[in-house]
């Protein structure tokens, strides 16, 4: 993280636009895992009037190479403060506008989210890390179902084209199935990508 030589006044118009702002209401829903997020213009819109308030704006430029997509973020302050976070570096799922379009949106929304402290998706209140019973059956049934990198390699590429990483991808699917993503069987492997494509624009 780069920052500029004091942040006193930053932090304390920070502090306040924390004490104010609430969490943007998750109004966009991602139908096969069953969860909601707040879209990025929903985001901005409730942030923005709240920074002005105290002082404070937001600054993101987005680079790449066709491939890798960088997302720079930059916090300031009316005295000249700044800080400025690493950037957020994801893979577009197509080297065409439009994979890029997917992937700045969803790296600019995460990227807002951090450095303000703010939520936009839902919290799974810990239900990720929850053990649930597993019978012998459905192991002996996913013992011998592990997918070839090709085919997780698709999946995650079906999910960025939906604006979703594929460290999310890895969370949503050990939330549903208590299992990585590798230990699918091939029906439930088709129904996670059947779900994501639900998903693209």
């Amino acid at each position: 993280m780069n920052k500029s030589e004091s942040i006193k006044n930053l932090a304390i118009a920070l502090s306040k636009f924390q004490s104010e702002i609430k969490n943007p209401a998750n109004t966009a829903t991602n139908p096969f895992f069953k969860s909601k997020y707040a879209p990025l213009n929903d985001v901005l819109n409730l942030i923005r009037p709240i920074l002005s308030k105290y002082g404070l704006s937001i600054m993101q430029a987005p680079a790449g190479d066709g491939e890798k997509i960088v997302v720079t973020t930059l916090l300031l302050h009316e005295s000249g403060e700044w800080i400025e976070p690493d950037p957020l570096i994801l893979k577009a799922d197509k080297a065409t506008a439009q994979g890029a379009g997917s992937a700045i949106t969803y790296a600019r929304r995460y990227a807002l989210s951090a450095i303000l402290g703010i939520s936009s998706e839902d919290d799974d209140d810990g239900n990720n890390a929850e053990p649930k019973k597993k019978n012998a059956s459905s192991n002996a049934t996913t013992s011998n179902s592990n997918l070839s990198d090709k085919q997780i390699e698709r999946l995650y590429a079906i999910a960025y084209s939906a604006n979703i990483d594929a460290d999310t991808v890895k969370e949503q699917v050990k939330k549903k199935f208590n299992k990585d993503v590798s230990e699918l069987t091939k029906q439930e492997y088709d129904n996670v990508c059947k779900g994501y494509e639900s998903l693209k624009k």
